[in-house]
């Protein structure tokens, strides 16, 4: 597994490949000719690393789903990740609230993410860390920023994001067939 990486990734099980591969063409096409991926000994779950900012990747990856549903047909999620840490929880939430002071604004709400795997710390340990110290309003169900913090073996991967850098593919296809749909039934009505 890489120990730096700066997006995380997850797929079908069996077909990590392919979306490493999926991936690496993704990059090739945003101008990244050194994208690094690999797989985490997890089914299912890769770590990456662009050239590019990993909000701006995660971003072009949204768009292309929401211009074009199929543009990827093994990724499942895709996050990006500001910074990688130990696994320790003093690590995570000085990494974690460094970046709350700098990208989370004074009147911004926040919610604390944490998913833990190959690891026996806790999720509410690391969500007491960080929030205990946080002066911002905590909003569980439309938070302006998303404290993520994706705990990997040894390693966490640690951001502050809007909601929406959080992609999930099938929800954008979703999305796009909503608007597909929508946009279908007003040249339908301009027309009558």
């Amino acid at each position: 597994m890489l120990k730096t990486f700066n997006l995380v990734a997850s797929t079908y099980r069996m077909r990590e490949n392919d979306c490493i591969s999926e991936l690496w063409f993704f990059a090739r096409e945003l101008g990244d000719k050194r994208l690094e991926a690999s797989r985490t000994g997890l089914p299912s779950l890769i770590v990456a690393r662009t050239s590019l900012n990993p909000e701006e990747f995660v971003a072009a990856a949204r768009k292309a789903i929401l211009e074009n549903p199929w543009t990827f047909r093994y990724l499942l999620k895709l996050v990006p990740i500001h910074v990688v840490v130990d696994a320790e929880l003093e690590e995570i939430a000085r990494a974690a609230l460094e970046l709350a002071r700098e990208k989370l604004g004074p009147g911004e709400s926040y919610k604390v993410e944490a998913r833990i795997r190959l690891n026996t710390i806790s999720r509410d340990e690391i969500i007491d860390a960080i929030a205990s110290k946080l002066s911002n309003k905590v909003n569980l169900d439309s938070p302006d920023k998303v404290v993520l913090v994706e705990v990997i073996g040894g390693r966490a991967g640690v951001s502050v994001i809007p909601p929406e850098m959080i992609v999930s593919v099938e929800k954008l296809r979703r999305e796009a067939r909503r608007r597909a749909s929508q946009e279908r039934r007003g040249r339908e009505e301009g027309q009558v």
